[in-house]
């Protein structure tokens, strides 16, 4: 009895024992495990993720561009003489059909009354051919006289008429000439430039160094510009030449306007590449209602290009780059690093757009730390912008 008593209190004695050391192990394996798994946890990364943004956002590209008016012309005279008289200095804004100057010929003056005159001998001697020609018919029928004095008479009027018509146009010739002595203007513009002056000699031509029709040179007296509408010629890089079309719209600035911008509309381009600079010409009209514009003059425009295509957007300070190349970090399985490699077209500062290698529907780490590589586990968390969103009524 003594030996069973002493047993069943030595196993309980055992169990107390037992009790009082688990309940002092088991604690702190279990803080252990605890803070092994914190530990874990905390090793972890902590990114936040946003999602790429389809879109086809306008970029704005900035071109040197050159004015010219929209008709340029220069004036030269068609008549030889000295210049009686200018009515326009330049500045001048001049309507189609004033007149300009008046040149004095008076050998051209002279040259077309010795025509009018030479017309009018040789249209008494066409009458009295006629007349001749008329009555050898005539006698012809009763054989008063041959055949051959007969044709001799019909030709010699036949060539009469001959000789009246071009003196008839030799007059008109000379009354063209004797017309060019009044110079006019030939559209609505502006005068730009006048080369001459009161009593200067006045050769007939068109360029200096061309001819004339009196054999000198002749000399620009004017030049008229048309300025209420004008064209800026843009020279387009090869990268953006298939969305520079006509119908575009544009915008001028010019350096000593800071903040006037003038309204265009891109009108025809060229269709071709220049193989010297890989650029395409395009030409941007604008009205000059204001006259602020000038003809000659430096500009910038402003043109707003669409892509052909829908991208996606992403933020630009989630792009890093690695030595294989530029790498977008996404998130997969809900805690795995994947670097995904991206092709990226236009730089919108803020943001980048992708043209491929990503899917719309992506995990984009923001600001991602240098140290990710592919493969590794993060603890993805939500960002301040996300968790003001969801707590926004």
């Amino acid at each position: 009895m003594k030996a069973l008593r002493f047993v069943i209190v030595l196993i309980l004695v055992l169990v107390i024992v037992g009790l009082v050391v688990a309940s002092g192990i088991l604690p702190r394996l279990h803080q252990q495990q605890t803070l092994k798994q914190q530990t874990v946890i905390a090793a972890e990364p902590a990114v936040t993720v946003t999602h790429p943004k389809p879109g086809n956002p306008a970029e704005e590209v900035i071109l040197p561009g050159n004015i010219q008016a929209f008709t340029d012309a220069p004036i030269y005279a068609r008549t030889s003489g000295y210049l009686k008289a200018w009515y326009f200095d330049i500045g001048a804004h001049v309507k189609q059909g004033q007149l300009l100057a008046v040149i004095e010929s008076p050998e051209v003056d002279q040259q077309l009354q010795q025509a009018r005159e030479e017309l009018s001998t040789a249209e008494a001697n066409l009458k009295l051919a006629q007349i001749t020609a008329s009555r050898y018919t005539d006698l012809f029928k009763t054989d008063s006289v041959s055949k051959q004095d007969v044709d001799n008479a019909v030709q010699d009027a036949a060539a009469k008429n001959a000789t009246v018509k071009s003196a008839e146009a030799n007059v008109a010739r000379l009354q063209q000439m004797v017309a060019f002595e009044k110079v006019y203007v030939p559209f609505d513009g502006v005068v730009t430039v006048r080369n001459t002056d009161i009593g200067q000699l006045i050769q007939a031509g068109t360029e200096a160094g061309t001819g004339s029709v009196n054999g000198g040179a002749g000399r620009e007296l004017f030049h008229v510009a048309a300025v209420n509408r004008l064209r800026v010629f843009v020279q387009v890089p090869q990268v953006y030449s298939h969305a520079t079309t006509p119908g575009l719209s544009a915008e001028l600035t010019l350096p000593e306007l800071p903040g006037r911008r003038f309204q265009g509309k891109l009108v025809r381009t060229a269709d071709a590449m220049d193989p010297a600079t890989r650029t395409l010409t395009v030409e941007v009209d604008v009205v000059n209602n204001s006259g602020l514009l000038y003809p000659g003059a430096y500009t910038q425009v402003h043109f707003k290009i669409k892509s052909n295509q829908l991208t996606l957007l992403v933020p630009a300070s989630s792009l890093v780059f690695r030595s294989e190349g530029l790498r977008l970090p996404t998130v997969v399985n809900g805690s795995r690093i994947s670097l995904v490699p991206v092709v990226v077209g236009r730089d919108f500062g803020d943001t980048v757009e992708v043209l491929s290698g990503l899917s719309e529907n992506a995990s984009i780490v923001e600001n991602p730390p240098d140290s990710l590589v592919q493969g590794e586990i993060v603890r993805v968390v939500r960002s301040r912008t996300s968790q003001e969103t969801a707590d926004a009524p």
